[in-house]
């Protein structure tokens, strides 16, 4: 579909305010999280639409875009901008009862996201740095919905694992585009399977201390510290998945289908879920 509900799991980040602030017995602030969640799906739908009429000629020319609705002409681009606009204004409205913090949010999120589509994509290192930033306004966004602080290591946490996915994402598709000889997208010529290798290497390990870490001054429990395998074993597989069989083009995709990965998700919930439940 044309609006990505696939990639709406980005949107679960919201969520992460709630869940590590403790507060998982409050049925408002779990209302505030939902309200927030679907918000930010309309928001990133409006988007992607917007992104795909811009791009829907070069997309045509890719292996797996051109099967998108508007690269198709199943959707026109002037109902694809219509829709954009009703997806944007609803987003808004839903937000406007949680405080003017989250309208600020979802509209810093969309002109984020609008500077990404127009320009920032096509830049080296900052299109990467670009998806991080959308992570951080999710989890900033979901933590303010429900009135809970913002922790400065849930923030960190999410940045960085937002930029080692979307490394993946462009190792992937320089993979696929020296595999299959087509052209990808212009800020791959500023990428090389060396650079990109060597950022996600780095990336991973700091992504695993800064959580480890996270976990050793966390005011609620440091239990929490036996969350971290499930952490490492994802990271691990992911990377796994990476280089044998050169996933990582679409992450959501491996995060939503992978067993081994689902599994380690579900442990850590249920897990983290336990320990701040007894804490």
């Amino acid at each position: 579909m044309a609006l990505r509900p696939r990639q709406w799991s980005k949107n679960l980040l919201v969520f992460a305010g709630l869940v590590f602030a403790a507060k998982l017995g409050d049925p408002l602030r779990w209302l505030e999280a939902c309200v927030c969640f679907v918000a930010y799906c309309a928001v990133s739908s409006a988007s992607y639409l917007t992104n795909d009429v811009r791009d829907r000629h070069d997309d045509r020319l890719h292996p797996v875009k051109r099967s998108r609705p508007i690269a198709r002409g199943e959707l026109s681009p002037r109902a694809a901008l219509t829709i954009a606009g009703g997806l944007a204004l609803l987003a808004l409205l839903l937000v406007a009862p949680l405080g003017v913090a989250s309208v600020l949010l979802v509209l810093a999120f969309a002109g984020l996201q609008a500077g990404y589509t127009l320009r920032l994509k096509h830049l080296v290192l900052l299109d990467v740095l670009t998806i991080a930033a959308l992570f951080v306004i999710r989890a900033a966004a979901g933590a303010e919905a429900v009135d809970v602080p913002i922790s400065g290591w849930l923030l960190l946490c999410t940045a960085l694992l937002a930029l080692f996915l979307a490394l993946a994402k462009r190792r992937g598709e320089l993979v696929l585009v020296s595999a299959q000889r087509t052209p990808g997208r212009p800020v791959l010529d500023g990428y090389s399977l060396e650079l990109v290798d060597q950022l996600v290497g780095i990336v991973a390990s700091s992504t695993v201390i800064a959580y480890a870490i996270y976990t050793l001054s966390a005011e609620h429990s440091r239990f929490l510290l036996a969350t971290v395998p499930f952490v490492v074993f994802g990271v691990f597989r992911y990377l796994l998945l990476m280089h044998r069989d050169h996933v990582g083009e679409e992450p959501e995709h491996v995060l939503l289908t992978d067993v081994p990965i689902l599994l380690a998700v579900a442990g850590w919930i249920a897990t983290a879920a336990a320990i701040l439940a007894l804490s």
